[in-house]
C-alpha cells in the first residue's frame, strides 16, 4: 500500500506519544467522505460487531436501516407498554401526578424489555454527514439548539449497548410471567421525585419482587443464580438513555412531536387528539 493511503485508513483517536488528531474543520469536511465506508467490522449478515476499543468507530452516529418498519413495529412495542400499565388496577388507583412521573421514570426499560419480548431485531447504518455539516456552514441563530439535537444523536457505542442488554435479557429466555413481573418491579419505583404515594407503591414494588422470587424458583428451581442474573440485567435495562430510544425508533415517525406527550395522550385517552401517529395504534394494541 501506499504509505499516504496507509497513513488516510490509520484511526484518527489522539494516542499518547503520537502527533495530535486532524482539526474539527478536517474532521467535518472529511465526515461525507468516509461516510461510505464501512469502518466497523460486519459479520455475515452484514450487522454491525462491537466496536474495538476505537473511539472514532463508538462517536459514529448512526441511524436505522429500515426506519419504516422498525418505527411502527416500535410503535406497537410502545403502545402495548402503556397498555400493560392501564391493565394494573393497582397503577390505575395511583393519582394521576404519581402515574405520570413512573411514566416518565420507567417507560424507556419497560419498552427495551418490550422490543425483547417480541423479538424485535433492528440493524443501523451510518447518518447522513451533510446534515452536521451545513448546520455548521449555514451557523443559524439556532446553533446552540441543534448542538444539542447533534448531541443527543444515536452512536454506535450506544446502540451497541442496547443490543447488548436486549441480548442478556435473550440469553436468560425469560417466561411471559418473568417478563411480567420484571416489569412491575421497574415500573413501581418509590424512589421517583414527588410521588404522592411513595409507601404504597414501595410495596407494590416488593411485591412484584416476591413474586418473581416464586416464579423463578418453580420455574427453574435448579437455577440458583438465576433470579440475580434476572435483577443486574433490569439495573441495566435502568441506564438505558432516554435520547437513544426517542431519536432512534420514534424521531422518524413522529417527526419533531413531543413524545412523552404523545404516551400521556394514550394513558389518558380523555385528553388525546386522534391523529397522533402514536396512538393511532393504540386501540387496536390494547384489544390484543
Amino acid at each position: 500500500m501506499h504509505p499516504f493511503q496507509e497513513e488516510q485508513h490509520k484511526c484518527q483517536c489522539p494516542v499518547s506519544g503520537q502527533s495530535p488528531p486532524p482539526t474539527i474543520l478536517f474532521n467535518i469536511l472529511s465526515q461525507k467522505r468516509h461516510s461510505n465506508k464501512s469502518t466497523a467490522a460486519e459479520d455475515n449478515q452484514g450487522r454491525y460487531l462491537p466496536p474495538h476499543n476505537c473511539h472514532c468507530d463508538q462517536r459514529r452516529t448512526v441511524c436505522l436501516k429500515d426506519p419504516e418498519g422498525v418505527c411502527q413495529a416500535a410503535s406497537a412495542v410502545l403502545v402495548k407498554t402503556i397498555c400493560f400499565m392501564t391493565s394494573l388496577p393497582s397503577f390505575c388507583h395511583l393519582p394521576q401526578r404519581d402515574q405520570l412521573a413512573l411514566l416518565h421514570n420507567s417507560w424507556v426499560p419497560l419498552f427495551v424489555l418490550g422490543l425483547a419480548q417480541e423479538h424485535t431485531e433492528f440493524e443501523v447504518t451510518d447518518s447522513p454527514a451533510t446534515s452536521i455539516l451545513k448546520q455548521i456552514l449555514l451557523n443559524t441563530s439556532a446553533g446552540g439548539h441543534e448542538m444539542e439535537k447533534t448531541a443527543a444523536m444515536p452512536t454506535l457505542a450506544k446502540v451497541h449497548k442496547l443490543k447488548s442488554c436486549m441480548q442478556r435479557l435473550w440469553n436468560l429466555d425469560l417466561s411471559p410471567k418473568e417478563y411480567a413481573y420484571i416489569k412491575g418491579a421497574l415500573l413501581f419505583s418509590p424512589d421517583v421525585p414527588g410521588l404522592q404515594a411513595p409507601e404504597f407503591i414501595e410495596s407494590l414494588q416488593q411485591e412484584a419482587h416476591r413474586v418473581l422470587h416464586e416464579v423463578v424458583v418453580t420455574l427453574h428451581p435448579q437455577d440458583q443464580g438465576r433470579l440475580t442474573q434476572i435483577l443486574l440485567t433490569a439495573s441495566f435495562l435502568q441506564t438505558i438513555p432516554h435520547s437513544l430510544i426517542s431519536e432512534l425508533f420514534f424521531r422518524p415517525f413522529v417527526g419533531q412531536a413531543d413524545l412523552f406527550q404523545l404516551m400521556k395522550e394514550i394513558l389518558s385517552p380523555g385528553t388525546a387528539t386522534k391523529d397522533t401517529a402514536v396512538e393511532s395504534k393504540s386501540a387496536k394494541h390494547c384489544q390484543r
